[in-house]
This record gives structure tokens, sequence and C-alpha cells, in this order.
């Protein structure tokens, strides 16, 4: 699993709160529909854990109606896309908290007034896209409603808060790259600029070829699963 930051730390990462209103229940927009069958879901990760449930994965997009929200072809993509790369980031849905602990008291950033109150190491990487540090546990909690600042085990225990964390960065942040990933599978960029959004910063522009392929096979594997044409721009 790669060690990144998710977010632009402080103020940046907190920006996006706001905008999450069009994208929250009760606003009357649709709530999101995935592509993809339970059973296509289990072909796809066939050694994940119990704890990603296709179901947790459902209620967690309740909250993000706009996601997989467009024609066909284009939900597949971006369902194909997501998948792709929590099932990189999570070792195929078997690993909740980045296994590297040597690593874990890197993620306080104590120039934060918030601080760390669950303590210095508690903000390593958890869920299926690895939510690191204490400004995105912040700002992913704000945004979901649930203190993931004191309270940062919930990503490691709750199915439907640690989906919910993942499609939260998917949908609202850009990470290293100029768009988030939902703009990019929406919007016809591509796969590789999920990547460039998602660990650019270390994988793209020939910095980790081999990771970055990985993610396109993965990416691959799954567009044919669902039966759609992967696109164009595939890596970065």
């Amino acid at each position: 699993m790669s060690r990144r930051i998710l977010a632009a730390a402080g103020a940046a990462a907190v920006a996006v709160v706001a905008g999450l209103a069009a994208l929250l229940p009760g606003t009357g927009a649709s709530a999101a529909t995935l592509p993809v069958s339970e059973t296509q879901f289990q072909q796809m990760f066939p050694n994940r854990i119990p704890f990603y449930t296709y179901t947790g994965l459902l209620d967690a997009m309740q909250k993000f109606p706009e996601f997989t929200g467009g024609g066909e072809d284009v939900a597949k993509r971006e369902a194909a896309a997501f998948l792709a790369n929590v099932g990189h980031e999570s070792g195929g849905l078997v690993h909740v908290e980045e296994l590297d602990r040597n690593v874990w008291e890197h993620y306080c950033d104590t120039t934060q007034p918030y601080g760390c109150p669950a303590g210095t190491a508690a903000y390593h990487g958890r869920g299926p896209i690895q939510l690191s540090w204490n400004f995105n546990y912040k700002a992913a909690g704000d945004a979901l409603g649930v203190d993931l600042l004191n309270n940062p085990d919930l990503v490691l225990n709750d199915a439907s808060v640690a989906w919910q964390t993942a499609l939260w960065y998917w949908m609202t942040q850009t990470g290293p790259g100029s768009m988030t990933p939902h703009a990019a599978m929406a919007g016809g960029a591509g796969f590789g600029e999920t990547i460039r959004s998602i660990n650019g910063a270390i994988e793209c522009g020939g910095g980790n070829p081999g990771q970055v392929q990985s993610r396109v096979d993965s990416y691959r594997q799954f567009a044919q699963i669902l039966g759609v044409d992967p696109g164009g721009n595939l890596s970065c």
C-alpha cells in the first residue's frame, strides 16, 4: 500500500465540505445506483475479507448520489475505475489498515489547530482508499457527519464509514492532480487522471510505473467484467 497525502492540508482540505451539500442526502438528488452486481463484485475481489461488504458500499453510496450517475458506459467505467483503485490501495480489499507501522507516527500534522487528539499514530492509512493524516480525518469526518478526528477507528470498524471515506475522497478531492477522480471519469479525462489524483506525486511521470501498470491492469479487467470499453488515457 502506498504512503501518501490524500488531500491538501489545512484549509484546502476542509474547503470541500461546503460543496458536499449537493451530494448529501436530503438535497432532492436521486440515490446512486452501482452498475456492478454482487456476483461481479465477488468476481473482482475473490479474496476480499468479510469487512469489505457489498452492502456497505451500497449504503455509503447514498451519501454520494452523483457517483456512477452518468450514462450506462460512463457509469460502468467510473465503477470499474473506483474499484480498481481501491483494490490496489487495499491489496484486493484484504487490508483495512496500513501495513507499515513504522510510519504511523508520520501522519500527525502538529501545525493544525486541532492537533491529533486520538494520538500521534492514530491517523495512518485506513479503509479502501487508505485515508491518512489528521487533517483528512477531520475534513472527511466533517463532510460525512462523523467525528473521525476523535474516533479514527470508525474507519476500521464500520464498513459503511470506511466506504464513505473512500467515496468522499473520490468525489471531492483532487490530491496531487488537477481534478477529482469522479470528474476524471465523468468528464472523459480517463483512468490515468484518477491515478494522478490518488497517488500521482509518487507514481506518475515515471515515478513508479509498476504500480501504475497494476492499477491499469485491474481497471481493464474490471471494465471487461462489466462489459464496457475502458476508454483512452489509461496511464499517467
